[in-house]
């Protein structure tokens, strides 16, 4: 039987629409692509709520700490590379420096806007986003933490950058979920190696350790919604009592998941691989799932990695996937 999917952007708007309506300070702005980004269903139920800037990413950033500081809360919307990128100053300066009680949302990450080539792909927001103080960074696994998202952003007074996939995602059940998204979630329980992952790539940790038992490889699988503040308590919970630990992300190796949990464990080291884009930019492909295979985010590569924690593989064979 085949898992429930849904698409996180329509699961998204969706949720923005129901939230405006129980909370009349919820706007939203968009620079020129709220049909991709889904804000156009809170176009459609309050227009006079919905702000398109037109490609003006900068001002539209500005704009919305302006509405902050008037009592609003506005939801700021675009693709994850133009927002973090074109806007970056003004995120800084009128945002995070402000503190202002913005949320910024980007849309179609990593590669999965596949089409579109290394222009409109976002595989370093999470580093830019995670050098700027105040920042809150949430990476939803599935469309119930999107929707988990937005809530925890319209409880957090401050900065928040959710990051939203263009592809279906399936529904994940937690083992053991966190009291928030602020904390990691236990998928499945393991003991040899602890893989730390989070939006579409937990799924894919999943499917590596149920493949993984077949060769007495027990992979326990954590989610971590939250890159930052990153609860270091809980990561470090979660590799004290195994072999080795397997970060992998959707986005570069430099700068995001992966550093923060080599950061974390910095006092208690343990044996660690970290899976995601290597030092590169992406490139157009006839799909999603064509690019994670080239850039080596997949099962597979999670095999090899935890294959050559446990001793199964030479180190260079582990890397060459």
């Amino acid at each position: 039987m085949m898992a429930q999917q849904a698409c996180p952007r329509q699961a998204y708007g969706r949720y923005l629409v129901q939230a405006a309506e129980k909370d009349s300070r919820i706007v939203a702005l968009d620079a020129d692509l709220s049909g991709s980004t889904m804000s156009c269903l809170l176009r459609e139920r309050f227009p006079e709520r919905h702000f398109e800037m037109g490609i003006a990413e900068q001002n539209m950033v500005a704009a919305a700490a302006g509405l902050a500081f008037s009592g609003k809360i506005p939801f700021v919307h675009s693709f994850s590379m133009f927002l973090t990128g074109r806007a970056f100053e003004q995120i800084r300066q009128s945002v995070a420096l402000a503190k202002a009680n913005v949320k910024l949302v980007g849309s179609s990450y990593g590669l999965s806007d596949f089409g579109d080539g290394a222009t409109h792909q976002a595989l370093e927001d999470v580093a830019i986003m995670r050098a700027l103080p105040n920042m809150t960074i949430l990476v939803p696994a599935d469309p119930a933490e999107v929707e988990e998202a937005v809530d925890l952003a319209l409880a957090i007074d401050g900065p928040v950058y959710i990051r939203i996939s263009r592809s279906p995602m399936e529904y994940l059940t937690k083992e053991v979920p966190g009291r928030t998204l602020l904390e990691p979630a236990l998928m499945a329980e393991g003991t040899d190696i602890t893989v730390f992952a989070n939006g579409l790539m937990a799924k894919t940790a999943l499917e590596a350790r149920e493949a993984l038992l077949a060769e007495g490889i027990s992979l326990r699988v954590v989610n971590v919604s939250c890159v930052k503040p990153l609860d270091q308590e809980g990561i470090r919970r979660f590799a004290r009592d195994v072999q080795g630990v397997i970060t992998v992300e959707e986005h570069s190796i430099i700068g995001g998941l992966g550093s923060a949990v080599l950061e974390a464990l910095a006092l208690d080291p343990k044996p660690t691989y970290v899976v995601g884009v290597e030092d590169t930019f992406g490139q157009s492909g006839q799909s999603h799932e064509e690019l994670l295979a080239h850039y080596g985010l997949t099962k597979e590569a999670i095999f090899a990695r935890a294959r050559m924690l446990m001793g199964r593989v030479e180190k260079h064979d582990a890397e060459g996937v």
